[in-house]
């Protein structure tokens, strides 16, 4: 694991909150470069301290995606531990308003690589290892429309 990771988000817990945008049958994914890999996951990030959910995504979508959102229904949530990780993500539908979809930043510190919306295809033809775990959880890209509940990744 990324040193540098682990010192930001290590040995505490991080609240984050995730988009699920579509556009027809194409979900949006954001690819972070870690320090020898890459990971591929919808766009989303960590609650600030007195920020509501609703803000903290639009902020987040607005840095790594350069869209303007409105955030629908709570969809799922999951929790990841991986020592020293650990990470309780709410997943809610979102759905594109305005702006121009780009490659973005990350403020914290994975260097966003690519910003874009895959095909059920795309997505299957990346290893699982360098997807979010939600994935596995639905075993294919238009199960994750159907997920609810709390799922441990």
């Amino acid at each position: 694991m990324d040193s540098a990771i682990t010192k930001i988000y290590g040995d505490r817990v991080r609240i984050r909150v995730c988009g699920l945008c579509w556009m027809e049958s194409q979900l949006l994914l954001v690819n972070h470069k870690m320090q020898n890999s890459d990971f591929w996951a919808p766009p989303g990030g960590g609650v600030e301290f007195g920020e509501s959910l609703k803000t903290a995504l639009k902020r987040e979508f607005l840095e790594e995606t350069g869209l303007e959102i409105e955030v629908g229904d709570f969809a799922f949530g999951c929790e990841l531990i991986n020592n020293p990780l650990h990470a309780i993500e709410l997943f809610f539908n979102v759905n594109w308003t305005g702006g121009t979809l780009k490659t973005g930043y990350d403020p914290e510190l994975q260097l966003i690589q690519d910003t874009k919306f895959l095909t059920e295809l795309e997505i299957r033809r990346i290893p699982s290892a360098r997807l979010h775990g939600i994935f596995q959880v639905a075993g294919n890209v238009n199960k994750l429309k159907l997920l609810s509940g709390f799922y441990s990744i």
